[in-house]
């Protein structure tokens, strides 16, 4: 998977008082093969699919996912995470082969 990918990532709110919760909606490009189709010439498409998702604030990790095949194409996520203290919110996508997708917003808490 091509590691330029840029995800759509929002937080509803970039500033926030310690202790509320952030909700985080994002949005990837990817085609999530399972590896269960065939191609046209009868071959087994290989599987390639993200299977795992982390997001950290300020280099701790808040929240993490591991995905399985049967996740759709371009796979949505939407999550909360208490703020505790402000920071880079970076969204870690990892595929089969290793690569990463990162996306990254900013959030501060007074």
């Amino acid at each position: 998977m091509a590691t330029n990918v840029r995800p759509r990532i929002r937080l509803d709110r970039k500033q926030a008082k310690k202790g509320d919760l952030i909700e985080v909606k994002a949005l990837v490009s990817h085609v999530m093969e399972s590896g269960q189709r065939k191609d046209a010439s009868g071959k087994v498409v290989p599987r390639q699919i993200i299977n795992k998702f982390t997001c950290t604030v300020n280099g701790k990790q808040v929240f993490s996912a591991d995905f399985e095949p049967a996740i759709s194409a371009n796979p949505y996520i939407q999550f909360k995470f208490r703020a505790q203290e402000s920071g880079p919110v970076v969204l870690t996508w990892i595929d089969d082969d290793g690569s990463k997708i990162v996306g990254e917003e900013s959030i501060t808490v007074s």
